[in-house]
């Protein structure tokens, strides 16, 4: 996976590398798709849900530029494989997720790995996790038409957010949102064909 999808497009922040090398991507699929761990494409896993490409995650991670001191909220969780990354590169880690089993999957992952930083809740993902806020970062595990005002709001100053702006029918991008002296920048890089999250959509104008 290093060497073939993250170090040939130019991932080349030394301690994400490490992290996504330690971490076996297995462990956070059910059995009947672990042969297919490492492909480089979004990994289904029901209900609208799915394991993130790993060349997106590392982008988005690499945007986010994490410190160790530095506390961070994953939003779609999922079965906790970027809450895992995250908690090796941060100070501490929340991972949202609004799917219970997917949750519980993912907090026994944790615990069985060891990893003590983090948690895994559950909860609406569009409307982030205000409890611990304000965060330093903020990643969105799937790509999102708009990101809500309840995220951005728990968004600390200094603070980034990294998703994947994705509208209906068109290919998404990687999309940076920093918080600088109260108001938020925000930059777009890389194509990003990763699937949507449930609960993000855009909401529609009404017309006659």
């Amino acid at each position: 996976m290093l060497e073939s999808q993250l170090i040939p497009n130019r991932i080349g922040n030394p301690e994400l590398l490490a992290a996504m090398g330690a971490l076996e991507r297995e462990r956070f699929l059910p059995p009947l798709l672990h042969g297919v761990a490492y492909v480089d494409e979004d990994i289904e896993l029901g209900q609208g849900r799915f394991l993130m490409e790993p060349l997106v995650l590392a982008r988005l991670v690499e945007l986010l530029a994490p410190a160790k001191d530095e506390d961070a909220l994953e939003i779609g969780a999922g079965t906790g494989y970027g809450t895992a990354v995250l908690a090796r590169l941060c100070h501490s880690v929340v991972g949202l997720e609004a799917d219970a089993r997917l949750a519980s999957d993912a907090a026994a992952t944790l615990r069985d790995l060891g990893v003590r930083n983090a948690i895994v809740t559950g909860g609406a993902l569009e409307r982030g996790y205000s409890a611990r806020a304000p965060y330093d970062l903020i990643l969105i595990g799937g790509a999102v038409e708009a990101v809500p005002d309840a995220i951005l709001d728990q968004l600390g100053e200094g603070g980034r957010l990294a998703t994947v702006i994705r509208a209906p029918g068109k290919v998404g991008r990687t999309t940076l949102i920093a918080r600088r002296g109260g108001l938020l920048e925000t930059r777009q890089l890389h194509d990003a064909a990763t699937l949507p999250l449930p609960g993000f959509a855009r909401p529609r104008a009404f017309s006659f």
